[in-house]
């Protein structure tokens, strides 16, 4: 009987007439690649004398640690584009978009922690907004970041600071979305660099 009812579930399923797992109708799984919009990829040497900069991976909340797409459509709730996703963890690939662009700026030499290179300063990011915030059409992106720079020589707090943008989407859809976002993480890494500038 077992046999009978597997020959025909497989015969009804080569034939289409059965799907397991999503719709046939269901729209395909889209991967955006977040980036750091509006910089250009040039970078300037540093100085053999240039401080060691270490750079921690950027640190989420649980929610906003995944591949999803986050959006808002009331105050106070987040859900997840269900047909959208980022081609890495949004944290993750933060903090090499920080890296790379710190790097570019030639003003230290930039390290991931956690390695053998010593280094004479430390930052540590934590990504607590990042979200389509979409109570009006079409929305805005809001991203928000915090950072502190230690001394690690000195073993003392030198600043620490929020960075807040809101970029509103050209289109109301995932894919305007993830454009805000790259727009979004420029901005922040601009803002981020130029707080960075007087500490050596």
């Amino acid at each position: 009987m077992k046999t009978g009812l597997s020959l025909i579930a497989l015969v009804l399923a080569l034939g289409g007439c059965v799907n397991f797992g999503q719709s046939g109708n269901a729209p395909g799984v889209v991967y955006y690649v977040l980036d750091d919009a509006g910089h250009a990829a040039t970078s300037a040497p540093a100085p053999a004398d240039a401080p060691t900069l270490l750079v921690l991976d950027t640190t989420t909340g649980g929610f906003y640690d995944s591949d999803q797409l986050v959006f808002s459509r009331s105050a106070g709730t987040r859900g997840q584009y269900q047909f959208a996703r980022w081609t890495e963890r949004p944290g993750k690939r933060f903090a090499d978009l920080l890296r790379a662009r710190l790097d570019s700026l030639g003003r230290y030499r930039v390290a991931p922690a956690g390695g053998y290179v010593r280094g004479d300063l430390m930052l540590d990011t934590r990504l607590v907004e990042f979200y389509h915030d979409a109570t009006s059409e079409p929305g805005q992106v809001r991203l928000e970041l915090r950072a502190e720079l230690v001394d690690l020589k000195q073993r003392r707090l030198l600043g620490r600071h929020t960075f807040e943008q809101k970029v509103p989407l050209t289109t109301y859809d995932a894919a305007g979305a993830a454009r805000a976002s790259s727009q979004a993480v420029g901005r922040v890494l601009d803002d981020l660099g130029a707080w960075l500038a007087p500490f050596k």
